[in-house]
């Protein structure tokens, strides 16, 4: 093969696909993004209202999301997944889309977003069954509501980062199509 010759791969085209294709991407693309922010600030909610108060013997005990830097953590990643998420849907609504930067973007959200739930999930499964070779004890079962809350919130948070997960592969996919 000559060096002048050069293997050319055909690239679908966003500008040669049907107008009735992409208006469906695009609404998917809003409704995504309304989804995951809905998701964010839901769990946001819900892990900044998980409280419990019980009197042992007592002696009062209190569980908070504040009590734990996981789980202020979690709150704040779901608080900023939530904001940078609106923006990116205001982006989308008002600039033609560039999907390599909303590709970063959704990368960026998505992985804050990610590194939140790791963090709240390794304390939540710590809190609910303990860790007997270093004498940590499970807390659930006399904070069960607590730790219920703190399960929804986490749940919550993990939908949210499937919607950025699937914004993430769909605007890596349409950064590489080439315009012309």
């Amino acid at each position: 093969m000559e060096s002048s010759q050069a293997i050319k791969f055909p690239q679908s085209q966003p500008h040669h696909q049907p107008l009735k294709y992409q208006k469906r991407f695009h609404v998917a693309q809003i409704c995504l993004r309304i989804l995951s922010i809905a998701t964010a600030l839901a769990a946001t909610w819900v892990i900044l209202t998980s409280k419990q108060h019980l009197v042992i013997f007592g002696i009062p005990f209190d569980a908070r999301y504040s009590y734990s830097s996981a789980f202020k953590f979690f709150a704040f990643a779901n608080v900023a997944a939530s904001a940078f998420s609106l923006l990116s849907l205001l982006y989308l609504l008002i600039v033609p889309a560039n999907y390599f930067l909303l590709f970063l973007h959704d990368l960026f959200t998505m992985s804050l977003l990610l590194a939140g739930c790791a963090a709240a999930t390794a304390v939540g499964y710590i809190g609910r069954y303990g860790n007997e070779h270093i004498g940590w004890m499970a807390i659930c079962e006399q904070f069960g509501k607590f730790c219920n809350k703190v399960t929804a919130s986490v749940i919550l948070s993990y939908l949210s980062f499937l919607c950025l997960l699937v914004l993430t592969i769909i605007s890596a996919s349409r950064s590489r199509q080439f315009h012309a």
